[in-house]
């Protein structure tokens, strides 16, 4: 139901990991949160007011969860560009990614982001909101194995630079966090990047996250939980700092170590 003086919020990707987080967090700070993802779990139907379950890869897709949105809850104030998906890791290497794992990359990554942006604007210039782009480290530190999606996230972050530099006198401010490695499933679960790398060095997955940290020469000792990406968002989105816009916040543990 529409009203006017609530603040509603659109995550994507939201089944898990970071977007589950975000989400979550942002109900906790008074949002109506609509969901997208391709499963509604169990976790998300408690903390949605709108779950909707999409494929967001598809050029419909995010359009379809932004009309949703805007006919169940009246307008958006915050957009969280979080989907992102590849068909990796490759340990192959640039010369085993096939033109279908691009497509997917850049799909899911790059142009759900652009499609479900360009839905959203209108009622995000009405309002005066927020767009908070989930990025990676990656789009400045490429990894071969990742090379699809790292290129599909520096693409990414320029499109955040190129909206807030049309968008922001408009009212509408636009930012990326980029984070490091996340304690998600792309880390933690049979089959996973996690996985893949373990077996490269001949460890086991539990073996090889305790070791990643010191591995990548982050300074905390850890790697990053989704509830800190989800606190960032929380602090973006309050306008505590209202005159952040075009930027890039990068979350690694201290993994980046150019100024």
């Amino acid at each position: 139901m529409a009203d006017d003086k609530a603040r509603n919020a659109v995550v994507t990707g939201a089944g898990k990991g970071i977007g589950l987080a975000v989400a979550t967090a942002l109900r906790d700070e008074g949002y109506r949160v609509a969901a997208g993802a391709r499963t509604i779990s169990a976790e998300l139907e408690e903390v949605a007011t709108l779950a909707v379950p999409v494929d967001l890869s598809t050029p419909d897709g995010p359009g379809h969860l932004i009309d949703a949105t805007l006919a169940e809850l009246g307008g958006i104030d915050l957009l969280v560009n979080n989907v992102a998906g590849t068909t990796g890791p490759h340990p192959r290497g640039f010369l085993s990614v096939t033109d279908d794992d691009w497509r997917h990359a850049l799909d899911l990554t790059l142009l759900a982001a652009v499609r479900a942006s360009r839905a959203a604007l209108p009622s995000l210039l009405d309002r005066r909101g927020h767009i908070i782009n989930i990025g990676s480290i990656n789009s400045r530190r490429p990894a071969p194995h990742l090379v699809d999606i790292s290129a599909a996230k520096a693409a990414l972050a320029n499109l955040g630079k190129a909206l807030a530099e049309e968008f922001g006198r408009r009212g509408v401010r636009v930012n990326t966090i980029s984070p490091g490695p996340v304690r998600t499933a792309v880390w933690t679960e049979p089959g996973s990047t996690g996985d893949a790398l373990a077996a490269q060095a001949g460890m086991s997955r539990e073996e090889f996250l305790e070791s990643l940290p010191d591995a990548l020469g982050m300074s905390t000792g850890h790697i990053t939980e989704p509830s800190e990406i989800a606190a960032l968002v929380v602090f973006l989105a309050s306008g505590k700092a209202p005159n952040i816009n075009g930027s890039e916040l990068v979350i690694d543990g201290g993994m980046r170590k150019e100024l």
